[in-house]
Parts: C-alpha cells; sequence; structure tokens
C-alpha cells in the first residue's frame, strides 16, 4: 500500500480520571468524579468522571453536588492541575518521538498528528502502544483526511479503539447522526439550524448556502455547511501556540452582594491574572469581566485599551468594567480577563484552564 497523508487525532481515554487511578490503583474499577476541591457541598463542577461514573450520568461540567447524587458511592477527588499538566507533557513528547509525525497539542488530552503512512490503522496502534509504555495511559485515535474527520472519528474509537472517517464513507455514517454530533456545533447553534429545518449531518451537509450565511453570517454559515461535509484543512500545524489572553474566574461558596467585596475579589483575580501577562512579555491590548448573577444569568464585558505594559492602567480599564456590574444584584461567579499583543507569526490557542475563561 503507497504511502501518504492522514492527520490521526489522538484522545486520551477518561484522562483526569485515569491519572489519578495511576496514582491510587485501589480506584480501579470504582466510580471516580474529578472536580473542584472535591468536596460536593461547595459550588464546582466536574472536570471528568471515569467510565464507571458515567453509567450513572455524571459528565464534565455537571455541577459536582448534581454528580454527587448521581452516583452517591464516588470518590470524589479535587482538581490537581500541574498533575495533570506532568502526564500530557509525557504524552505529547511520545507522539512527537513517533518517526515523521508532525504533532498540534490541542489541550491536556488531545492531539492531532499529522503522519505519511500507507496503513494508518497499524500507525495509529503503534502510537497507542507508545503512549501505554511510557506513561501507562490508553488513548483513542481517529483517523481522517481532513481534521473535522479525524476529530469526529475519535469518537467512534472510544474507549482504546481505531476508527477511520474519511470522504467515502464520511455520510454513511454521520450523515443521520443530529448535528450537535459534530466538533464546532453545539447546542445553540444545533437549536438555530433546527429552526431552518436542518436536524442532521446530511441534512446541513446539503444546506443552501445563501440560508446559513443569512443566519450565521457570511463567514460562519458557509462554515457550518463545511463541517456538515467533514471538508476542510488536512493540515497539522506543529507552530508552537501563543495564548491570545489570560483569564480567572473564582465561584463564590456565597453569593457576594456587597460592592466593597466585589472590588476585593476583582483585584485579587487581577493580581494572579497580571502575573500571567507579565510572564508573556506582551502588552495588554483589553480587557474583560465575567460576572454570573444569582441564580445562573452570566454577562461577560470586553473593552479594548491601547497597548500597554502599566499595570495600573489595566487595573483601572478592569475597574471601569467593575462599575458596570448591577448594584444590589447577588453574584456567584466573577472572572477577569487580559487580552495581549499578538506576535505576527503566532498561532493563536488557549492555555488550559486554570479557574480561568
Amino acid at each position: 500500500m503507497s504511502e501518504q497523508s492522514w492527520v490521526l487525532h489522538v484522545d486520551l481515554d477518561q484522562f483526569i480520571a485515569a491519572v489519578e487511578v495511576l496514582r491510587r490503583p485501589e480506584l480501579a474499577g470504582k466510580p471516580v468524579i474529578v472536580g473542584g476541591r472535591g468536596d460536593p457541598t461547595e459550588r464546582a463542577v466536574v472536570s471528568t468522571a471515569s467510565y464507571e461514573a458515567r453509567v450513572f450520568g455524571a459528565r464534565s461540567g455537571m455541577p459536582l453536588r448534581i454528580a454527587a447524587r448521581k452516583v452517591p458511592d464516588a470518590v470524589i477527588l479535587p482538581v490537581d492541575a500541574p498533575t495533570y499538566t506532568a502526564a500530557s507533557e509525557e504524552v505529547m513528547a511520545t507522539l512527537r518521538a513517533q518517526p515523521g509525525a508532525v504533532v498540534q497539542v490541542l489541550g491536556w488530552d488531545e492531539a492531532f498528528v499529522g503522519v505519511r503512512t500507507g496503513d494508518p490503522e497499524a500507525t495509529a496502534r503503534e502510537i497507542q502502544a507508545a503512549v501505554l509504555d511510557r506513561t501507562a495511559l490508553h488513548c483513542s485515535v481517529g483517523i481522517g483526511d481532513t481534521l473535522i474527520r479525524a476529530k469526529n472519528a475519535t469518537d467512534f474509537g472510544k474507549p482504546r479503539g481505531v476508527f477511520r472517517l474519511t470522504a467515502d464513507n464520511w455520510l454513511e455514517v454521520m450523515g443521520d447522526k443530529p448535528t450537535a454530533a459534530l466538533w464546532g456545533v453545539g447546542s445553540k447553534v444545533s437549536k438555530r439550524l433546527v429552526g431552518l429545518g436542518i436536524h442532521t449531518v446530511d441534512e446541513l451537509a446539503r444546506a443552501d448556502v445563501d440560508a446559513l450565511a443569512a443566519e450565521f453570517g457570511p463567514k460562519m454559515g458557509p462554515w457550518y455547511r463545511q463541517l456538515g461535509r467533514g471538508d476542510g484543512s488536512s493540515v497539522v500545524d506543529d507552530t508552537p501556540w501563543v495564548a491570545r489572553g489570560h483569564g480567572r474566574e473564582t465561584t463564590f461558596q456565597q453569593n457576594i452582594v456587597d460592592r466593597d467585596d466585589i472590588d476585593v475579589a476583582a483585584r485579587e483575580l487581577l493580581t494572579h491574572v497580571l502575573a500571567d501577562v507579565a510572564a508573556e512579555g506582551r502588552p495588554v491590548v483589553g480587557v474583560g469581566l465575567k460576572v454570573r448573577y444569582a441564580p445562573f444569568v452570566t454577562k461577560t464585558f470586553v473593552h479594548r485599551i491601547a497597548a500597554t505594559f502599566d499595570r495600573e492602567t489595566v487595573i483601572a480599564e478592569t475597574m471601569r468594567l467593575v462599575d458596570r456590574i448591577e448594584p444590589g444584584r447577588p453574584l456567584r461567579l466573577l472572572g477577569v480577563r487580559a487580552e495581549m499583543e499578538m506576535p505576527d507569526d503566532a498561532r493563536e490557542g488557549h492555555t488550559p484552564t486554570r479557574g480561568g475563561w
């Protein structure tokens, strides 16, 4: 079989839970939930749930207290970001060590790998074996002729499997799936597509571009149809990504209302954000504020500023946004963010969340 270029999407199975089981072998086979400080009486969300916990309905992003009710026998653990980062770095180093591999990291637990091979399934199995040998972690691999197809293929391979999606079988496999099954189509977009009479991937692939552009705009409309077809780039880009900005947020265990308390919380978050920004060595060009009013209404404010390295200027501009918080309305969450000037040759990316947004 002649060699050709393939995109492999490597996705670690239940990554955070698996890392926790590695250092606590007695947890193997038990329902494990990781989130917040490991206390379901506090406000926090699930970072990951083991497959054993998912059987009972626990899911990432679910409030921890609800997950604890769904899985009363679960072992609930606090998030340990440094440990997960270290494990991730070992995995990515393993991927980069594969002959001829080009690696584009997407997050702690996933990456695209560009390879030339005549047998992509065999190459995928070799990668799985290498990752397992070095880290004792299992992964699934999606194979595709585009980034989109490789990413979607992984879902059919989980756990510990390999699956291929190409132009030849894309609609056969994906056509009857709801549009929300596509990478890049969330629940809100899916609902808007239903409003256009588009329910399935096949219908999206055949949708009228003008109708999509009228609903989503001249850029996003055609892009959503491209997603429906699985088309797009097949280039894996290993250019080191550069974070556009840094953000931190906190969920209050008790709602806060007093303006002095809000100011203190905002300035404390800013201290961490400014330290993150200073380490980048790039000027700040924008600030943002995220507030979540009780019970669960979220507002985001952003403001562009002249490029600056001045700490006090960033604080002042952020506090101008704090002034927009509705007085007397209880807050359950507050977040601040600083956007930085991007280098001309940078590939934009996002830092793994550390209580930020």
